[in-house]
């Protein structure tokens, strides 16, 4: 996954936020319908300047828009549920983000403190374990929720099992869960939600020191 970023700056006078007929304008214009994406699909996110630069562990979005061939399309313009991916994006976007226009992301996205950021990230670890279906994606997201409390390093969902797999962090499930991401074989739910409780528990210890 590579994250992009697309930023203008409004004049200071301007609103806050975004008018609702120019949010719907933006998803008319990038849905796969009328730009098709010739990947997986798009997830686009559209902000405020002033929430990027706040360093708020808040989803603070005006739009949140996925579409693509290989992805179900939805347009939030209000956060629901899932509140913790937003912050856990743009940490990731202001360390590695490259921008197609504008300034770099590192000099916009505001340093989210480690402390509330580890907390979110354990949201999202504890977010796999409650779902309904476990499997490799929550395997891996809790192996990289790992290395990051380690040694502040993103990565790909890949090179944290990888990780994982070096320093013997439930070898065989993590080693499943690569191989998984290929043969779609599920794994066994006790097993992930058991990993999933002990780095959630990791993490927290973490944010906590």
């Amino acid at each position: 996954m590579t994250l992009t970023s697309v930023t203008w700056t409004s004049p200071p006078s301007a609103a806050a936020h975004v008018d609702q007929t120019t949010k719907q304008a933006i998803v008319e214009a990038l849905r796969h319908e009328s730009l098709p994406c010739p990947a997986r699909g798009l997830e686009f996110v559209l902000y405020a300047e002033p929430v990027i630069r706040s360093a708020t562990t808040e989803p603070g979005f005006e739009l949140n828009l996925n579409s693509g061939a290989r992805m179900s399309f939805r347009a939030d313009y209000e956060p629901g549920e899932e509140r913790h991916w937003f912050a856990i994006d743009r940490a990731i976007l202001a360390a590695y983000g490259k921008p197609l226009f504008g300034p770099r992301a590192g000099a916009l996205f505001a340093p989210i403190p480690r402390g509330p950021l580890l907390e979110v990230v354990a949201k999202a670890v504890e977010w796999h374990r409650d779902a309904q279906v476990v499997g490799s994606d929550a395997v891996l997201n809790a192996c990289r929720a790992l290395r990051f409390a380690a040694e502040d390093v993103w990565t790909s969902k890949i090179a944290a099992g990888t990780w994982a797999l070096e320093r013997h962090e439930e070898s065989r499930l993590v080693a499943r869960a690569l191989a998984a991401r290929q043969s779609q074989e599920p794994l066994s739910s006790r097993e992930v939600r058991r990993f999933l409780e002990e780095v959630e528990l990791r993490v927290r210890e973490a944010a906590a020191r």
